[in-house]
């Protein structure tokens, strides 16, 4: 993973932009990562997994009365 200083992803947002379109980014302040950027298709198909594994099998797809 890329790691970009909170200083080089302010001013260079629109790099920032395109390294994350490609793989996750982490940001780091005072030489410690605190935040990533990635893509919205990738943090849509970490969602996914997320609340598919919240689901549980007996409820998954039913719909309660």
């Amino acid at each position: 993973m890329q790691t970009l200083s909170a200083k080089d992803a302010k001013y260079g947002f629109g790099r920032l932009i395109d390294l994350a379109r490609s793989g996750p980014v982490a940001v780091a302040k005072h030489g410690r990562p605190v935040v990533v950027v990635m893509a919205i298709e990738e943090y849509d198909r970490l969602k996914d997994i997320e609340m598919g594994q919240q689901k549980s099998p007996d409820k998954a797809g039913r719909v309660d009365e």
